[in-house]
């Protein structure tokens, strides 16, 4: 009875060491798996960035002239009148039919609104209309512009560049620039990343994620709004290897 005792207590010792053995190495194993996934995923998240400057190849010049009067009929003939100046200015400055439009005019009631005193209107009838010049030659429309007192001097008041009438000038070939760009930001952010591995002891792997931001066309600054500055930002995640 002893030695059957005994040796089912020495059987057991061995079984449990044997268990212990094996949950030591499951737990190695698992420590070691752990390990080698945490310094997988050793990551670095940089940012790289592509700027040029270009000269806007499109520009939309709205010009909009007002006119009042008692008489209907007499301010439509006015505004039409004065549409006919435009036109000819526009044309003698070197812009083709082709590159020119005119709006229907936009008259006001002044005695119809409803605010204000209406008896204290001088002229009955306000309007104005817009002549709009659509064309890729820039550099004519900045210098038509430098003249356009020649059509105050002939009585023409000119609306001024408020929101509604403000010269536009538009870069539209940007797909040339795209991949240039997108590859010029991808080698700035990897070698930011790679200063950064070089600075941790560590060595750039290969890249995790990336994703491209969007391109973004401004004004260089508000005085030379024909100068276009366009800017990416690419964002590149890279492994980093011991």
């Amino acid at each position: 009875m002893t030695d059957r005792n005994g040796r089912g207590v020495a059987a057991a010792a061995i079984l449990g060491g044997l268990l212990a053995v094996g949950l030591g190495l499951l737990g190695y194993q698992l420590a070691d798996g752990l390990l080698r996934f945490k310094a997988a995923e050793r990551v670095v998240t940089v940012k790289g960035l592509a700027e040029r400057e270009v000269a806007a190849d499109t520009a939309v010049w709205p010009i909009r002239f007002s006119a009042a009067d008692d008489d209907l009929q007499a301010l439509y003939a006015t505004l039409e009148t004065q549409a006919g100046s435009v036109t000819r200015f526009l044309q003698d400055a070197g812009f083709t039919p082709d590159d020119i439009s005119l709006s229907a005019p936009a008259i006001v009631d002044r005695r119809a609104q409803g605010y204000g005193n209406p008896s204290a209107q001088d002229l009955r009838y306000a309007g104005n209309a817009t002549v709009t010049v659509y064309t890729r030659d820039v550099d004519r429309v900045r210098d038509a512009t430098r003249r356009l007192t020649d059509l105050g001097k002939q009585g023409i008041a000119l609306v001024g560049q408020d929101y509604g009438v403000r010269t536009e000038y538009l870069y539209t070939a940007l797909n040339d620039l795209k991949p240039a760009m997108i590859e010029e930001a991808t080698r700035n952010a990897r070698e930011v990343a790679a200063r950064f591995a070089e600075d941790s002891d560590s060595r750039l792997g290969k890249i995790r994620t990336a994703s491209q931001g969007l391109f973004s066309i401004q004004d260089r600054d508000s005085n030379t709004p024909q100068i276009k500055k366009i800017r990416v930002v690419s964002t590149v995640e890279y492994y980093l290897v011991d």
